[in-house]
């Protein structure tokens, strides 16, 4: 935990994906503290009509390039999202050449008892986690 779904259309390498991915993973567990054994990711690839991404009104361009990355977690804050965010974009930048303008994040909050990782058990609530 956190779960992190990435959304992207189609067309991008295996080393591409696993990229962005290892970014995301080193930047969440720097912003959330989180241990680096959680990490739980999926890669959703789309047709570039699957997809309509726009900029609700900034005024910025998005390209085929757009990734939309939900993140299922417990409640942080507003500093550590923020935190975040900006490494986020700029990690993505400089190592993958992906315009800020291109990463859409969504976070979505839940609990503890909201959690199975298995076995069907809520570790949060029965103390294994």
């Amino acid at each position: 935990m956190p779960l992190i779904r990435f959304d992207m259309i189609e067309g991008r390498t295996e080393t591409e994906v696993t990229k962005i991915l290892d970014i995301s993973h080193r930047v969440i567990v720097d912003a959330f503290q989180v241990p680096e054994g959680d990490r739980y990711q999926i890669v959703h690839q789309h047709h570039p009509y699957e997809m309509i991404i726009k900029d609700t009104g900034l005024g910025f361009k998005r390209s085929k390039s757009v990734i939309v990355i939900t993140i299922t977690t417990r409640q942080r804050t507003h500093e550590k999202k923020e935190i975040f965010y900006e490494k986020l974009v700029l990690a993505l930048k400089q190592e993958c050449n992906i315009d800020p303008a291109d990463i859409m994040v969504s976070m979505v909050v839940n609990e503890g008892e909201d959690w199975s990782f298995g076995f069907g058990k809520a570790q949060f609530l029965t103390g294994e986690l």
